[in-house]
């Protein structure tokens, strides 16, 4: 089954939330696929990718950029993953389809926002209940990340 971790976000938001991550993971050498809940915030968060940082990048692509098997990070609002990626990221407000090809997956949500909270607490009942082992995280306010479930 797929271990899947709940990043109930409060003191940082996404955009320098997750950054951080996908470099964490592209340091262990693990592909990875992004899937947003929303379309119209795919070409906003490619952007931030390219910019978050002034002396960095990360590596991505969509659909629309081709060769999604040749990205290290691939962003999507599907279910798709082109690049056989071990780790999926669900981000603003993506729902979990299929989990079989993870080995791991990131479900990220604003805990200020009552429907992402809300959203997460649904899909961590469905997620366990489907044999999942999921654990909850939740930053600090140092921003580090402790893991309460």
């Amino acid at each position: 089954m797929t271990e899947v971790l709940f990043y109930h976000l409060q003191n940082s938001p996404l955009e320098q939330t997750l950054p951080k991550l996908l470099e964490a993971s592209l340091k262990r050498e693990w592909r990875v696929v992004v899937k947003v809940g929303e379309a119209e915030r795919l070409d906003a968060l490619s952007g931030d990718l390219w910019t978050y940082r002034n002396d960095s990048f990360l590596p991505h692509g969509t659909a629309d950029d081709g060769r999604g098997d040749s990205q290290p990070v691939y962003l999507t609002t599907g279910d798709d993953n082109p690049n056989a990626a071990q780790v999926l990221f669900l981000v603003h407000g993506a729902m979990a389809g299929p989990l079989e090809a993870y080995n791991r997956c990131v479900l990220m949500f604003d805990g200020r926002n009552d429907e992402a909270l809300n959203a997460a607490r649904g899909q961590w009942k469905e997620l366990k209940a489907a044999g999942h082992e999921a654990t909850y995280w939740q930053q600090s306010d140092e921003g580090r990340w402790e893991k309460k479930a």
